[in-house]
């Protein structure tokens, strides 16, 4: 056999020490010893396909660590055998729904002496790291005193997405390893690194391949391993004075990001290295409390809470993905993107236009993508070999699944389906990227509606997860079915609607852009409109949404949804047409409501003396998204109240740290937002009026 292949194989294949005894003491780990004596401790978490620490599993290792106290072998290595990678965290099911802080952290505190007796042991201890090693697992990996990476490590502190700062004494373990400025902003950001970087940084002491695992170990335990030293730097910036300064400069990098009352996280992290770095027993003590009273916070909650929504969304997108390749219909800027991404995710993609400009502007946008999210020049280059420019449309004939992205035209799709449906196969799906033409009108001239379905993805494509599903009431199935798994298998959220004019998000987000309209119509400041927005916690205004979507789309979805539920939206000013006439249509044409400059809004600060932001204009602006979504509700358009909050979330940035519309309404109480909404509809007319489906609303 060709020795590369072996290698490949033997890669494969994780090197786990001296075979295990079936009969172990232990429910979540194996201990073997090897011929030198080292002591092989693997990491297997009973019943699941990835490694989490919970506090069962805590207590257990506590037991581990006790017994080799008193055997005293050579050297432990410290490894997991799961195939996934080393460990993924934290069991999140263990934050939910925390609300007393001191029991947090007398749990906390129990967790903290297993990690404190682990670093303890007066044995050389290497902890050896494949796949993923995030939060909790990466802090176990810091109390060994070596660290040796397999090629395919990645490394990280997810904890600030949940709302929280690394808990088990993370903050403590890394500023000392690590230059400090770059633990903290890693720590700050949640982003994960590979394992030349965390080789680079000095958190790992060497990087290496499996098949040569047995030969590192061996060296670490024996003393041959030249190993990563925190250098004179690490001290200095973790002075007092130093570290005044540099906090306060991560202070304003954080507020540009995340608001401090809203996202408490960050500031605590950032107090706790201020106040206690240097002096390591405050500062591990100081983390508990820190750590407890932010997992209580509502913040934290629901953030915990948005997990549990993506992981509810990825599950229900099901396995079993048939879709290989893709053909879409329409290079222009959702087409081309979709395209992009799909052949980004493994699919075989044909990309069909009338014309070869949008074909070819496609493909750079693609490159471009693809630069940014992938590190390895081959994997680049396999996804732009995956994306094939199809001028003729040929692709239609072999594609398991074919998108139809062209403008937003009935007679034009119709026309598109007629020339498409003798080419396609027996048992391909027909799936339209229509954000605004109910499905009921599209089926009417095709032979077979049965295979004909909605998937709405979301601009931009590469950074929102959701696609909306759509059927209409003769969608097969199976088709369906088939249609939810490819979203899952392309690494997206489906939300599945019934065909409704706007069905969820946009219908849910038109509101919100047209009262910002009526808002501009009564001479408020647009900046202070968008200001308004972000003070509850979007990730930008309304106004700058509507110039980053496109004025013209906002317009056309206004005007569809206006016809079909009338008074109940705010009317459509006459200056955004004109503007729309003028091509004025927002950031692809570089002006819009605002100026653009290389992809960004160029705004000018508001003025200190000016008006401020009122609860009102919040209230404006928001509480019509609560209305639309318990409508949806009731009327059946969806069927899962925590679904729609994540809808919402992921497929426009609604305010996470509020839980979405419906969590958000909850706890505001509903009375308070109904009385709210009959107060705006006694001044500002029918569009704020109640829907019924709050009398049935929990």
């Amino acid at each position: 056999m060709d020795s590369r292949i072996m290698d490949v194989l033997a890669d494969r294949v994780l090197e786990l020490g001296p075979k295990p005894a079936a009969d172990s003491p232990y429910r979540n780990f194996k201990l073997t010893r090897d011929e030198d004596g080292i002591a092989w401790l693997l990491f297997d978490r009973a019943g699941t396909s990835a490694n989490t620490l919970s506090a069962d599993l805590l207590e257990e290792l506590d037991a581990v660590v006790a017994a080799l106290e008193k055997q005293r072998p050579t050297g432990l290595v410290v490894r997991s055998a799961k195939k996934s990678g080393f460990i993924a965290g934290a069991d999140v099911n263990e934050f939910r729904g925390a609300s007393d802080p001191r029991a947090v952290e007398t749990e906390i505190g129990r967790a903290h002496a297993v990690i404190d007796r682990l670093e303890a042991l007066r044995v050389p201890s290497v902890a050896v790291i494949h796949g993923f090693c995030l939060g909790g697992g990466l802090e176990v990996a810091l109390a060994c005193q070596m660290r040796i990476a397999i090629d395919d490590a990645r490394f990280g502190f997810p904890e600030v997405m949940l709302g929280l700062h690394p808990g088990l004494g993370g903050t403590v373990r890394f500023t000392e390893l690590v230059n400090p400025m770059q633990a903290m902003t890693l720590m700050l950001t949640g982003k994960t690194i590979d394992a030349r970087r965390a080789k680079s940084l000095g958190l790992v002491d060497a990087v290496t391949q499996e098949r040569h695992v047995r030969n590192a170990v061996k060296d670490a335990v024996f003393g041959r391993l030249k190993r990563a030293k925190p250098g004179m730097l690490n001290a200095i910036l973790n002075l007092g004075p130093v570290r005044g300064l540099l906090a306060s400069r991560m202070r304003s990098e954080a507020e540009k990001a995340a608001p401090r009352k809203h996202y408490p996280a960050p500031y605590a992290l950032i107090e706790l290295w201020e106040k206690h770095a240097g002096n390591r027993s405050a500062m591990l003590n100081a983390e508990k409390a820190s750590f407890a009273n932010l997992m209580v916070t509502p913040t934290a909650q629901n953030l915990i809470r948005v997990f549990f929504l993506r992981e509810q969304m990825k599950k229900a997108a099901g396995s079993g993905n048939k879709v290989q390749h893709v053909h879409v219909i329409g290079a222009g800027a959702m087409g081309g993107d979709i395209a992009a991404w799909c052949a980004s995710q493994d699919m075989r993609v044909t990309l069909a236009d009338m014309k070869a400009e949008p074909i070819g502007g496609a493909m750079k946008r693609a490159a471009e993508l693809f630069g940014k999210i992938m590190r390895k020049r081959t994997d680049q280059r396999d996804a732009l070999d995956r994306l094939i420019p199809d001028m003729d449309g040929e692709g239609v004939r072999n594609a398991d699944l074919i998108i139809e992205a062209v403008p937003e035209k009935l007679e034009l799709k119709q026309k598109v389906y007629a020339g498409l449906e003798p080419k396609m196969k027996q048992d391909a799906i027909l799936a339209t990227n229509t954000s605004s033409i109910p499905l009921q009108d599209l089926r009417t001239t095709l032979a077979r509606p049965e295979r004909l379905l909605g998937l709405h993805f979301f601009n931009p494509v590469s950074r929102l997860q959701l696609v909306e599903v759509i059927s209409h009431d003769g969608t097969d199935a199976a088709m369906l079915k088939e249609a939810r798994a490819f979203v899952g298998a392309i690494d997206r959220l489906p939300l599945p609607v019934k065909s409704s004019p706007g069905f969820l998000v946009n219908r849910a987000l038109t509101p919100y852009m047209l009262e910002a309209m009526m808002m501009l119509d009564e001479k408020t400041d647009q900046r202070l409109i968008d200001a308004a927005a972000v003070e509850f916690g979007m990730p930008m205004g309304p106004i700058e949404l509507a110039d980053q979507v496109g004025l013209d789309i906002c317009l056309d979805v206004g005007d569809m949804l206006r016809s079909k539920f009338g008074d109940t939206l705010p009317p459509t000013p006459a200056w955004l047409r004109e503007k729309v006439a003028r091509g004025e249509l927002g950031r692809k044409t570089g002006k819009g409501f605002y100026t653009w400059k290389d992809g960004k809004a160029e705004k000018a600060p508001l003025p200190e003396t000016g008006p401020k932001v009122s609860d009102e204009m919040i209230d404006r602006l928001v509480l019509p998204i609560s209305n639309v979504c318990v409508a949806a509700l009731r009327e059946g358009i969806v069927d899962d109240p925590d679904v729609v909050d994540g809808a919402m979330i992921f497929g426009t940035g609604y305010a996470p740290f509020r839980g979405g519309p419906l969590n958000y309404a909850r706890t505001r109480g509903v009375d308070s937002v109904v009385s709210a909404l009959r107060a705006l509809t006694q001044k500002f007319g029918d569009r704020f009026a109640p829907d019924a489906g709050w009398e049935t609303f929990k």
